[in-house]
């Protein structure tokens, strides 16, 4: 009797959110480098390549592209809720925040084909403004399944559970906003603020601070408006003095020296320097759940002088 044929049996990856949580990774200085944001409402699947694999018409993927290109450290998510499917209007939120100019403001549309007409990027740098001013935060939670297994399975339950404690008409669904292997992801807006690893038990410090003025050091990622290694800098400043206002700490300057940089901030009544540098993890992982080859994740360390 011969020999079956043999059958190769590939194992599931481990979700590399488990994986990072497991190795109890460090969330801070992870957050995506981003000054100014464009959200716009698209109710269509979305797909990996948000703004290539849409819908939308190429006249608006090309201004888009356009007015992305004049903003720099940009970012275009698209956002939904599912409780507005029915309705006919969209939005569009257009802001920045860049420390000292944070500010939001928000516009209804009935097509996307509308936004062609509006010079948000204009508005942004200096210009008249293409809607109201948001008076009140924008949470916005990563669930872009398509990008990554965990943006799904961890940013839609606290969707969810979001909603329930602020005002839903301040939550958003949203396409990748980054670090896929620290979902659940909120960024706060205007400030910037992103969390990572957040779970049920996480909202409830994270808002009360939050609505305090504070910033929950647990699961801080750092400040959109910063680089890595000045997140790294303002995350060590507010351990060692326990500033967490959220406006406490403010950077004074970076300089790239060599393969570090010299970070100086200040907190209170103080000015603190830094010196930052980047290690790489011991162990290979798969930085997320799409990678194909594992990868040592770069790290920032800050040592305070």
């Amino acid at each position: 009797m011969g020999s079956l044929p043999s059958v190769a049996v590939r194992a599931k990856k481990e979700l590399c959110a488990d994986v990072s949580d497991a190795a109890s990774e460090d969330l801070a200085a992870t957050a995506s480098r981003v000054d100014r944001w464009v959200l716009v409402e698209y109710r269509g699947l979305w797909d990996r390549d948000v703004l290539g694999g849409s819908l939308l018409s190429e006249p608006l993927k090309a201004h888009l592209r356009e007015q992305l290109a004049k903003l720099g450290h940009s970012r275009l998510l698209f956002v939904k809720r599912p409780e507005r499917r029915s309705f006919k209007r969209r939005m569009l939120y257009v802001g920045s925040c860049r420390p000292g100019e944070e500010r939001f403001y928000a516009l209804e549309f009935d097509r996307h084909d509308d936004l062609v007409d509006y010079d948000f990027a204009a508005a942004l740098l200096g210009g008249d403004t293409p809607g109201v001013p948001v008076e009140h935060p924008l949470f916005v939670v990563c669930t872009h399944g398509k990008r990554d297994r965990c943006c799904a399975k961890y940013g839609r339950p606290l969707y969810d559970q979001l909603k329930g404690k602020v005002d839903p008409e301040w939550v958003w669904q949203s396409t990748h906003v980054g670090g896929d292997r620290f979902a659940g992801n909120v960024v706060v807006l205007p400030e910037g603020l992103f969390f990572g690893r957040v779970g049920d038990d996480d909202l409830d410090p994270i808002l009360d601070d939050y609505f305090d003025g504070r910033i929950n050091l647990e699961r801080y990622r750092g400040r959109a408006a910063y680089t890595f290694a000045v997140q790294a800098a303002e995350q060590a400043v507010r351990e060692r003095t326990g500033l967490t206002g959220i406006h406490d700490v403010e950077l004074v300057g970076v300089e790239r020296v060599g393969d570090r940089w010299k970070v100086k901030l200040r907190g209170g009544a103080r000015t603190y320097e830094a010196d930052v540098w980047t290690e790489l993890g011991e162990e290979p992982v798969y930085l997320t759940c799409g990678s194909v080859t594992p990868q040592r994740p770069r790290r920032f360390h800050a040592r305070l002088r």
